[in-house]
């Protein structure tokens, strides 16, 4: 009888414990602050506002975004404090004793960025006010400086270089350090005694709702960069390929150009080409229209080009374009390829290769069944494992472990 009073008791002690831990726990969420800050940025990037600070709103933290977004309040849980907008360089390095103020007013747990231009002032905020400090290198910014066309080709190399050597001090001075993908996080590994997360870009599930049946106004889309290195130009040689043999694919581009001089290249390319009635360009839209302006179309495009940056980040157009029951057809570069073979929901080409991008397209446009198949298994892989809710888990327990030791 003894015994079994012993084991009563010791299940109910272990019962309250777990109620004390989950209220110690559920407190320490409402009483945590996580404050996000760009000075570049001035509307709400996906990655940072969508997939990161209103899923942590939402799970019980204070959060607040901090940029020249030119809004104040709170949207979806998150408050918003506006900054100047800096539209040079050299003003927002100015500006840099202002924020650093502003964000001490913050007095927050825990504070991330994704800029490298505001290394130094992280740094600053670290060694100098003590603050809890993590750096989300989302992109492999050495190789996007190393082919910046507002660099100087000859200064180039050496401002990839410095680039290198600032976000390897971060690894080694700043709190956390976060990647978007395992081929970036491979540089900072050993570095320093930061923790070290990899936080993928899926898909926020809130923003990409199930697919409905609809009338699709275009046969392709593509999203992202329009330049060389993206491989648009590709797609284009590849769609009067498909001219040629007499099918003509509509195309929308959905994104953003270098600069104005890399616009006019393109309309000419699409102009020499005879596509003018075949292709329409959408500039950068709100996240929150994303899944709509996609589902316009019957197949997915990512044909980036064999660069450095392509070869270690993984794309994130083609999840989002599952995310709509979309095929994918995708340059067949390292990042990308496990996903490909992992979901059968696509087809792969080589990079440069213009026949084989017209091929893929062309087959998936003639073989609608497969291709609808190939969709669904795409969309299926994010809603069970490829999608935001899986990661704001780890997002989650890497800030509360970093914010909660002061």
């Amino acid at each position: 009888m003894r015994s079994r009073d012993d084991l009563l008791g010791t299940i109910m002690s272990r019962y309250a414990t777990s109620l004390i831990q989950s209220a110690v726990a559920q407190e320490r969420a409402q009483t945590f602050t996580f404050c996000h800050f760009t000075n570049a940025h001035t509307e709400l990037k996906s990655r940072s506002f969508h997939r990161e600070c209103i899923p942590l709103a939402a799970s019980g933290i204070d959060v607040r975004h901090v940029a020249p977004a030119g809004i104040q309040g709170v949207r979806d849980g998150v408050s918003l404090i506006d900054l100047p907008d800096g539209k040079s360089r050299l003003r927002r390095l100015a500006s840099f004793p202002s924020i650093l103020g502003e964000l001490i007013r913050q007095d927050a747990n825990l504070y991330h960025f994704q800029d490298p231009e505001l290394l130094p002032l992280a740094v600053v905020l670290r060694l100098l006010f003590g603050k809890r400090v993590v750096y989300d290198a989302y992109e492999d910014f050495p190789s996007m400086v190393a082919n910046k066309t507002s660099i100087p080709r000859c200064l180039q190399p050496a401002a990839a270089k410095i680039v290198a050597a600032a976000e390897f001090l971060a690894a080694c001075c700043l709190d956390g350090l976060m990647t978007a993908d395992p081929l970036t996080l491979r540089r900072f590994a050993r570095a320093g005694m930061s923790r070290k997360l990899v936080f993928y870009n899926f898909p926020n599930l809130d923003y990409f709702p199930p697919p409905r049946d609809s009338a699709k106004t275009f046969d392709v889309v593509y999203r992202g960069g329009l330049s060389k290195r993206a491989g648009t130009f590709v797609l284009l040689d590849a769609l009067r390929l498909l001219a040629n043999r007499g099918r003509r694919v509509r195309l929308l581009l959905i994104g953003y150009f270098d600069h104005s001089a890399a616009e006019k290249t393109l309309r000419g390319r699409i102009r020499a080409l005879g596509l003018e009635p075949c292709v329409e360009i959408c500039g950068r839209i709100p996240h929150e229209e994303m899944a709509k302006m996609l589902s316009q179309a019957r197949i997915g495009v990512s044909p980036l080009q064999a660069v450095p940056k392509f070869l270690r980040n993984i794309p994130v157009k083609v999840f989002e374009y599952w995310a709509c029951g979309l095929p994918v057809v995708a340059s067949d570069l390292p990042p990308i390829r496990p996903f490909l073979l992992g979901t059968r929901a696509g087809l792969l080409f080589r990079a440069d290769n213009v026949a084989e991008l017209a091929q893929s397209i062309g087959w998936l446009l003639d073989h609608a069944d497969a291709a609808t198949r190939m969709g669904k298994r795409g969309r299926e892989a994010i809603v069970s494992r490829l999608n935001n809710q899986n990661e704001l888990r780890k997002l989650r327990r890497f800030c509360m472990q970093l914010g909660s030791v002061m």
